[in-house]
């Protein structure tokens, strides 16, 4: 298939292919989306005439490209490498137990894959923005309507903003890309993060002009707005304002994106949940604090596998799939309160399990009766983006550019009031911080709220802390011991390089070999 779609380039016979493919967005209401996007134009070709429907399936076909590399832990894996994630020891979890342990494989299974989807997603992507473009500018304006533009811009923008999703998690997992923007002219040598971040930038200010305030009649921000554009923007200039680049400068453009999503959140459609906790439960995959989420839909067959069973310890009484655990010193370490409740499953004797004795985490096996027992398919949403990483990378920001205002503790403690489980929106003195290193506070906030989300890893990358995360001292369990009182060790310790030269993945040598142009170095 991946052979096939690079050699497609009649319109029609694309057009075909997508309307096979519409299901990854299955919970998205696609009949009532075309209904509201059906206004046809002269244009295109006269073979392939251009309609905003025709664009809008294209756009969906895009969804539906990205469910290969998401429905496993392909774009996940690097976040093994984080303090709070661990797997299995021993068995089939070698691809994971690599990162976990810093002895990268640049042939590993994983990261191949994530390379060859996100190129199938790329070339899907860049057809589409090609076509949307040429509509744009070559088709006369006498030919147009009011309706036909300003709908063709929004898609543009949702268009650039899924482009963008996969250039930062490819520039976040390899440290470089291969910058190819369109089919015609693919990439022939891989691009450097300035460069990387500078398209990355560049198209998701454009989203930020196309996109509506809120995509009406979609739940969940499963389609991106204004506000998930800014919020995915804030989280680039978070990262490029670290390592490897440390433009410092970027963190108060960074606090510019999260303030604007924060101040205009009902404009959006964003808040906190009020329960940390029911944020986990399936049913509630689409909701409020989801700044932009991935969709799954079992009945298209397009469904979810990285949660339920896949966070169990194989053996009897669970026999999961030995793939996400927390880290044991990382569990101890948790703040006890209703967020740690939230997050693990504290009701299960983990320290005597027979398998591996590890923290079992709720976000990824499910919370208490909430997933079927030995479920491995799901219709989990994955929350790509939540009000409270914006928050909390507000907080962060304005401190590091100096720019700290009362909203940036508010921020901070909206997070750290609906961790206890109390009113986010009503101050506190209970548990509300108005002094000390905000920056510093933010980042270990971030550490409790993320947990298990696969993101840790990335804060410690970008501001250099692997080092002094993963030694083994910091992750050697202290107080957790199993019924004969024995400590329960460190599962897999980091034996692997933990400096800055070992922080990104290397390209797969396969990718290497059918792309002579391409120099990983």
């Amino acid at each position: 298939m991946f052979k096939i779609r690079n050699k497609i380039k009649n319109i029609k016979y694309w057009y075909v292919i997508a309307l096979a493919a519409l299901c990854f967005v299955g919970c998205v209401d696609i009949d009532e989306i075309s209904d509201l996007t059906d206004v046809s134009v002269q244009g295109g070709t006269a073979e392939s005439p251009f309609t905003v429907k025709l664009l809008n399936d294209f756009t969906l076909l895009v969804y539906s490209d990205y469910w290969p590399m998401l429905f496993l832990n392909g774009y996940n894996v690097p976040g093994w490498g984080g303090d709070d994630i661990t797997t299995s020891a021993g068995g089939s979890k070698e691809e994971f137990r690599q990162f976990d342990i810093r002895e990268l494989v640049a042939a590993n299974p994983r990261t191949e894959k994530y390379w060859r989807d996100t190129n199938v997603i790329l070339a899907s992507a860049g057809r589409a923005v090609v076509f949307a473009e040429g509509f744009l500018s070559t088709v006369p304006d006498s030919d147009k309507d009011v309706d036909s533009i300003v709908r063709t811009n929004e898609l543009l923008g949702e268009l650039l903003f899924l482009r963008s999703v996969s250039f930062h998690q490819t520039l976040r997992i390899f440290g470089k890309a291969a910058l190819t923007v369109t089919q015609e002219t693919p990439a022939t040598e891989l691009s450097g993060p300035e460069e990387v971040y500078t398209q990355i930038e560049q198209d998701l200010l454009t989203a930020i002009e196309n996109l509506p305030d809120i995509q009406e009649g979609v739940q969940g921000a499963q389609r991106p707005n204004k506000g998930s554009a800014r919020a995915l923007l804030a989280r680039v200039y978070m990262d490029w304002a670290g390592f490897p680049l440390k433009d410092s400068s970027k963190y108060a453009l960074a606090a510019e994106q999260a303030r604007l999503v924060i101040e205009n959140k009902a404009a959006h459609g964003f808040d906190l949940m009020p329960h940390f906790a029911d944020l986990w439960r399936e049913a509630n995959r689409f909701n409020e604090e989801s700044c932009f989420l991935f969709a799954f839909d079992k009945a298209s067959g397009q469904d979810n596998r990285k949660y339920g069973q896949a966070g169990f310890p194989a053996g009897p009484p669970f026999n999961g799939w030995d793939e996400t655990f927390a880290e044991i010193r990382f569990f101890e370490d948790f703040p006890e309160g209703p967020r740690k409740e939230g997050t693990f499953r504290t009701e299960i004797d983990w320290e005597n399990l027979q398998t591996q004795a590890s923290p079992v985490y709720a976000k990824v096996a499910g919370p208490e009766g909430d997933l079927a027992f030995g479920a491995f398919s799901t219709e989990r949403s994955d929350f790509w983006i939540r009000y409270a990483d914006v928050l909390l990378m507000y907080a962060e920001a304005s401190a590091r550019s100096g720019q700290i205002t009362p909203l940036s503790w508010e921020s901070l403690n909206q997070v750290r009031r609906r961790a206890a489980d109390l009113p986010f929106n009503t101050p506190d003195a209970s548990v509300d911080i108005t002094s000390g290193d905000l920056a510093q506070l933010a980042v270990t906030e971030r550490k409790w709220e993320l947990a298990g989300e696969w993101l840790r890893w990335f804060d410690l990358v970008r501001l250099e802390l692997v080092a002094e995360a993963l030694a083994t001292p910091a992750r050697t369990p202290q107080s957790s011991t199993n019924s004969d009182g024995e400590l329960l060790p460190l599962h897999n310790p980091a034996t692997g390089d933990l400096s800055n030269a070992n922080y990104f993945s290397k390209i797969p040598p396969a990718i290497l070999d059918e792309n002579p142009g391409f120099v990983d170095e």
